[in-house]
Protein backbone atom coordinates (compact mmCIF):
# COMPACT_ATOMS: atom_id res chain seq x y z
CA UNK A 1 0.00 0.00 0.00
CA UNK A 2 1.30 3.24 -0.84
CA UNK A 3 2.43 6.08 1.65
CA UNK A 4 3.47 9.48 1.94
CA UNK A 5 6.78 10.46 2.68
CA UNK A 6 7.04 13.91 4.18
CA UNK A 7 9.98 16.22 4.54
CA UNK A 8 9.99 18.60 7.18
CA UNK A 9 13.13 20.63 6.35
CA UNK A 10 12.17 23.58 7.00
CA UNK A 11 9.35 25.19 9.45
CA UNK A 12 6.75 26.52 6.95
CA UNK A 13 7.02 23.93 3.74
CA UNK A 14 6.86 20.53 2.93
CA UNK A 15 7.63 18.46 0.18
CA UNK A 16 5.43 15.01 0.20
CA UNK A 17 6.37 12.08 -2.01
CA UNK A 18 4.47 8.92 -2.12
CA UNK A 19 5.98 5.67 -1.21
CA UNK A 20 5.23 3.37 -3.06
CA UNK A 21 7.41 0.61 -2.08
CA UNK A 22 9.64 1.13 0.52
CA UNK A 23 12.96 -0.89 0.07
CA UNK A 24 15.62 -0.12 2.46
CA UNK A 25 14.73 1.67 5.82
CA UNK A 26 18.01 1.57 8.72
CA UNK A 27 20.04 3.29 10.80
CA UNK A 28 24.20 3.33 10.60
CA UNK A 29 26.22 4.95 13.14
CA UNK A 30 25.69 8.24 11.41
CA UNK A 31 22.02 8.80 10.19
CA UNK A 32 19.00 6.70 9.06
CA UNK A 33 18.63 5.79 5.16
CA UNK A 34 15.63 4.97 3.63
CA UNK A 35 15.26 4.45 -0.13
CA UNK A 36 11.40 3.44 -1.61
CA UNK A 37 10.53 3.80 -5.16
CA UNK A 38 7.78 6.79 -6.77
CA UNK A 39 6.29 6.43 -9.44
CA UNK A 40 7.31 9.97 -11.28
CA UNK A 41 10.94 9.43 -9.31
CA UNK A 42 12.20 6.24 -9.18
CA UNK A 43 13.96 5.18 -6.36
CA UNK A 44 14.14 8.11 -3.64
CA UNK A 45 17.31 8.64 -1.09
CA UNK A 46 16.36 9.97 2.04
CA UNK A 47 18.56 10.79 5.18
CA UNK A 48 17.16 11.30 8.48
CA UNK A 49 13.63 12.18 6.37
CA UNK A 50 15.17 14.61 4.07
CA UNK A 51 15.46 13.96 0.57
CA UNK A 52 19.09 14.03 -0.89
CA UNK A 53 18.58 12.59 -4.74
CA UNK A 54 16.09 10.50 -7.02
CA UNK A 55 16.58 8.61 -9.91
CA UNK A 56 14.73 10.85 -12.55
CA UNK A 57 16.44 14.45 -11.26
CA UNK A 58 19.87 13.52 -10.05
CA UNK A 59 21.31 14.48 -13.43
CA UNK A 60 20.42 17.81 -12.74
CA UNK A 61 22.88 18.79 -9.36
CA UNK A 62 25.20 16.24 -10.05
CA UNK A 63 25.80 17.62 -13.69
CA UNK A 64 25.75 21.60 -12.52
CA UNK A 65 28.66 20.37 -9.79
CA UNK A 66 30.75 18.55 -11.31
CA UNK A 67 30.78 19.49 -14.78
CA UNK A 68 30.43 23.49 -14.99
CA UNK A 69 33.83 23.92 -12.51
CA UNK A 70 35.58 21.05 -14.76
CA UNK A 71 35.06 22.98 -17.44
CA UNK A 72 35.86 26.11 -16.25
CA UNK A 73 38.89 25.10 -15.23
CA UNK A 74 39.98 23.41 -18.36
CA UNK A 75 42.89 21.15 -17.23
CA UNK A 76 41.41 19.47 -14.25
CA UNK A 77 43.30 16.33 -13.61
CA UNK A 78 42.62 15.87 -9.49
CA UNK A 79 39.69 16.45 -8.38
CA UNK A 80 38.24 16.15 -4.51
CA UNK A 81 34.80 14.90 -3.65
CA UNK A 82 33.58 15.56 0.38
CA UNK A 83 30.47 13.66 0.55
CA UNK A 84 28.28 12.09 -2.36
CA UNK A 85 27.77 8.85 -0.86
CA UNK A 86 25.33 7.63 -3.60
CA UNK A 87 28.13 8.02 -5.71
CA UNK A 88 26.44 10.41 -9.08
CA UNK A 89 28.96 12.80 -8.50
CA UNK A 90 31.83 10.38 -8.57
CA UNK A 91 30.17 9.32 -11.62
CA UNK A 92 30.10 12.24 -13.29
CA UNK A 93 33.26 13.70 -12.69
CA UNK A 94 35.06 10.58 -13.90
CA UNK A 95 33.52 10.85 -17.12
CA UNK A 96 36.12 13.33 -17.68
CA UNK A 97 39.38 11.30 -19.43
CA UNK A 98 41.34 13.97 -18.26
CA UNK A 99 41.08 13.67 -14.54
CA UNK A 100 43.47 11.31 -13.63
CA UNK A 101 42.91 11.14 -9.89
CA UNK A 102 39.41 11.84 -7.70
CA UNK A 103 39.38 11.60 -3.78
CA UNK A 104 36.49 11.05 -2.49
CA UNK A 105 35.65 11.61 0.96
CA UNK A 106 32.73 10.03 2.68
CA UNK A 107 31.89 9.87 6.41
CA UNK A 108 29.32 7.43 6.11
CA UNK A 109 30.72 3.91 4.36
CA UNK A 110 27.30 2.53 4.88
CA UNK A 111 25.93 5.43 2.49
CA UNK A 112 28.37 3.83 -0.65
CA UNK A 113 27.63 0.26 0.54
CA UNK A 114 24.13 0.84 0.20
CA UNK A 115 24.18 2.92 -2.84
CA UNK A 116 25.99 0.24 -5.19
CA UNK A 117 22.85 -2.00 -4.05
CA UNK A 118 19.57 -0.01 -4.44
CA UNK A 119 21.05 2.76 -6.31
CA UNK A 120 23.06 1.63 -9.24
CA UNK A 121 21.24 3.68 -11.75
CA UNK A 122 22.88 6.70 -10.29
CA UNK A 123 26.97 5.16 -9.08
CA UNK A 124 27.23 2.83 -12.25
CA UNK A 125 30.47 1.34 -12.07
CA UNK A 126 32.00 4.84 -10.44
CA UNK A 127 32.98 2.87 -7.36
CA UNK A 128 35.11 0.24 -9.39
CA UNK A 129 37.26 2.98 -11.19
CA UNK A 130 41.01 2.73 -10.67
CA UNK A 131 41.21 6.66 -10.42
CA UNK A 132 39.35 6.61 -7.88
CA UNK A 133 41.30 6.57 -4.27
CA UNK A 134 38.18 6.59 -1.83
CA UNK A 135 38.83 7.81 1.87
CA UNK A 136 35.93 7.16 4.67
CA UNK A 137 36.77 9.97 7.37
CA UNK A 138 35.06 13.17 8.15
CA UNK A 139 35.27 15.96 5.49
CA UNK A 140 36.13 18.40 8.04
CA UNK A 141 38.65 16.18 9.42
CA UNK A 142 40.14 15.49 6.13
CA UNK A 143 40.68 18.83 4.88
CA UNK A 144 42.17 20.45 7.73
CA UNK A 145 45.16 17.68 7.43
CA UNK A 146 44.83 17.81 3.23
CA UNK A 147 48.70 17.38 2.23
CA UNK A 148 47.69 17.22 -1.81
CA UNK A 149 46.39 19.40 -4.00
CA UNK A 150 43.43 19.22 -6.13
CA UNK A 151 42.06 21.85 -9.21
CA UNK A 152 38.41 21.56 -8.40
CA UNK A 153 37.17 20.72 -4.95
CA UNK A 154 33.05 19.85 -5.31
CA UNK A 155 31.28 19.56 -1.54
CA UNK A 156 28.73 17.33 -1.97
CA UNK A 157 27.16 17.69 1.61
CA UNK A 158 23.95 17.41 2.89
CA UNK A 159 21.69 20.31 4.10
CA UNK A 160 23.68 21.81 7.18
CA UNK A 161 21.72 19.40 9.68
CA UNK A 162 23.65 16.53 12.02
CA UNK A 163 27.04 15.23 10.32
CA UNK A 164 26.78 17.94 7.30
CA UNK A 165 26.88 21.20 9.32
CA UNK A 166 30.33 21.37 9.59
CA UNK A 167 31.06 21.57 6.46
CA UNK A 168 29.06 24.98 6.15
CA UNK A 169 31.80 27.02 8.36
CA UNK A 170 34.27 29.43 7.96
CA UNK A 171 36.97 27.20 9.31
CA UNK A 172 35.64 24.34 6.72
CA UNK A 173 35.96 26.88 3.81
CA UNK A 174 39.08 27.85 4.88
CA UNK A 175 40.86 24.44 5.28
CA UNK A 176 39.09 23.25 1.94
CA UNK A 177 40.75 26.18 0.34
CA UNK A 178 44.04 25.00 1.32
CA UNK A 179 43.28 21.60 -0.50
CA UNK A 180 43.09 23.66 -3.85
CA UNK A 181 46.31 24.21 -6.56
CA UNK A 182 46.84 27.10 -8.06
CA UNK A 183 44.13 28.21 -9.81
CA UNK A 184 41.75 25.68 -8.20
CA UNK A 185 38.07 25.78 -8.06
CA UNK A 186 35.90 25.25 -5.04
CA UNK A 187 31.92 24.49 -4.95
CA UNK A 188 29.47 24.00 -2.67
CA UNK A 189 25.75 23.23 -2.46
CA UNK A 190 24.04 25.92 -0.56
CA UNK A 191 20.38 25.21 -0.36
CA UNK A 192 17.69 26.94 -2.00
CA UNK A 193 17.66 30.59 -1.29
CA UNK A 194 13.80 31.27 -1.44
CA UNK A 195 13.78 29.34 2.02
CA UNK A 196 17.55 29.30 2.79
CA UNK A 197 18.82 32.18 2.51
CA UNK A 198 20.71 32.38 5.48
CA UNK A 199 22.97 29.28 4.45
CA UNK A 200 23.99 31.44 0.90
CA UNK A 201 24.65 34.62 2.94
CA UNK A 202 26.84 33.21 5.09
CA UNK A 203 28.87 31.09 2.72
CA UNK A 204 29.30 33.91 -0.10
CA UNK A 205 30.46 36.48 3.47
CA UNK A 206 33.09 33.47 4.06
CA UNK A 207 34.34 33.03 0.11
CA UNK A 208 34.71 36.60 -0.41
CA UNK A 209 36.99 36.83 2.36
CA UNK A 210 38.96 33.38 1.19
CA UNK A 211 38.50 34.13 -2.63
CA UNK A 212 39.91 36.66 -5.69
CA UNK A 213 36.51 35.52 -7.01
CA UNK A 214 33.55 34.45 -5.42
CA UNK A 215 30.14 33.99 -6.67
CA UNK A 216 27.32 31.28 -7.36
CA UNK A 217 25.58 29.91 -9.54
CA UNK A 218 21.71 28.41 -9.82
CA UNK A 219 19.75 25.15 -11.22
CA UNK A 220 16.28 24.40 -10.40
CA UNK A 221 16.14 20.61 -9.11
CA UNK A 222 12.77 19.72 -8.85
CA UNK A 223 12.83 17.63 -6.05
CA UNK A 224 14.86 20.23 -3.90
CA UNK A 225 11.59 22.81 -3.21
CA UNK A 226 10.81 25.99 -3.11
CA UNK A 227 12.84 27.32 -5.89
CA UNK A 228 16.12 27.21 -7.72
CA UNK A 229 19.28 25.98 -5.79
CA UNK A 230 22.30 27.93 -5.31
CA UNK A 231 25.95 26.66 -5.78
CA UNK A 232 28.58 28.46 -3.92
CA UNK A 233 31.82 29.40 -6.49
CA UNK A 234 35.20 30.09 -5.28
CA UNK A 235 38.36 30.60 -6.91
CA UNK A 236 41.54 33.14 -6.92
CA UNK A 237 41.72 32.90 -11.07
CA UNK A 238 38.66 35.69 -11.84
CA UNK A 239 39.62 34.09 -15.71
CA UNK A 240 37.89 30.85 -14.79
CA UNK A 241 34.52 31.84 -13.96
CA UNK A 242 35.07 34.17 -17.27
CA UNK A 243 36.33 31.30 -19.81
CA UNK A 244 33.44 32.30 -23.09
CA UNK A 245 30.48 30.06 -24.59
CA UNK A 246 33.34 29.52 -27.79
CA UNK A 247 36.05 27.84 -25.16
CA UNK A 248 33.30 26.17 -23.27
CA UNK A 249 32.18 24.52 -26.51
CA UNK A 250 35.07 23.27 -27.26
CA UNK A 251 36.12 21.78 -24.01
CA UNK A 252 32.66 20.14 -23.84
CA UNK A 253 33.20 18.73 -27.13
CA UNK A 254 36.77 17.51 -26.58
CA UNK A 255 35.50 15.68 -23.41
CA UNK A 256 33.12 13.91 -25.07
CA UNK A 257 30.98 14.03 -22.30
CA UNK A 258 26.67 13.55 -22.60
CA UNK A 259 24.61 15.73 -20.84
CA UNK A 260 20.67 16.36 -20.05
CA UNK A 261 20.81 19.55 -18.13
CA UNK A 262 24.54 21.15 -18.54
CA UNK A 263 25.56 22.99 -21.30
CA UNK A 264 28.05 25.78 -21.99
CA UNK A 265 25.18 28.17 -22.67
CA UNK A 266 23.61 27.02 -19.36
CA UNK A 267 26.68 27.29 -18.25
CA UNK A 268 26.80 30.74 -18.48
CA UNK A 269 23.59 31.62 -17.48
CA UNK A 270 23.83 29.55 -14.16
CA UNK A 271 25.11 32.79 -13.18
CA UNK A 272 22.84 35.07 -13.51
CA UNK A 273 20.91 35.74 -10.15
CA UNK A 274 17.01 36.93 -9.55
CA UNK A 275 17.22 39.69 -7.53
CA UNK A 276 15.89 38.39 -4.46
CA UNK A 277 19.11 36.29 -4.24
CA UNK A 278 21.66 38.97 -5.27
CA UNK A 279 20.12 40.79 -1.99
CA UNK A 280 21.51 37.65 -0.16
CA UNK A 281 24.92 38.43 -1.30
CA UNK A 282 26.88 40.28 0.92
Amino acid sequence: MSRWRVEQLHADFQLGLKADKVLYDSETDHQRLVVFENRTFGRVLTLDSVVQTTEKDEFIYHEMLAHLPILAHGAAKKVLIVGGGDGGMLEEVLKHAGVEKVTQVEIDAGVIDFSKQYLPSICKQAYDDPRLDLVIADGADFVANCTERYDVAIVDSTDPLGPGEVLFTDTFYGKAKTCLAPGGILVTQNGVPFLQGGELTNTMRAFKALFADAACYLATVPTYAGGPMAFGWGCDDPARRQVDQETLERRYEAAGIETRYYNPAVHRGAFALPNYIKELIP
